[in-house]
């Protein structure tokens, strides 16, 4: 199965997405046509799958180390982020985010209601630092 980046290639208006995914998409000018190929060449599942090697990592995963991010930055002195801009920093901060990291292994808990995953940077996998991933849990309720 093909596994985009969150919000892209999900064919949502363009008043569905953010101001900045708007700008992202407007940036990628073959973005249509990319999806179109990598769900005909991974076509979806039909959730017969248990676990999925490898791909992007999990869009509440990146929310929540984009928000802590920040947040981190904010304690320390290093920005100020008005709270009527919150959200369009935190968009940003998920897409350099997104670029740096990518999912081991993603897989539902045995409630359905959880998923777990290893995450790890792009750089730490590709020095073989395995010790460096991150397990994380999220929960649907």
């Amino acid at each position: 199965m093909a596994q985009l980046p969150g919000w892209l290639g999900t064919n949502e208006d363009d008043d569905d997405l953010s101001p900045f995914q708007q700008q992202v998409a407007r940036d990628l000018p073959h973005l249509d046509a990319v999806c179109a190929l990598a769900y005909e060449l991974w076509p979806p599942d039909e959730g017969l799958a248990s676990a999925y090697l490898g791909g992007y990592a999990d869009d509440d995963v990146i929310t929540s180390f984009a928000e802590q991010t920040l947040a981190g930055r904010e304690k320390a002195g290093e920005i100020v982020i008005p709270v009527a801009r919150w959200y369009s920093h935190v968009e940003q901060e998920k897409h350099r985010l997104a670029s740096e990291w990518l999912s081991l292994a993603r897989f539902s808990l045995a409630d359905e209601f959880a998923c777990g995953s290893f995450v790890i940077r792009h750089d730490d996998l590709a020095a073989g630092r395995l010790d460096k991933a991150l397990p994380v849990t999220t929960f649907s309720e």
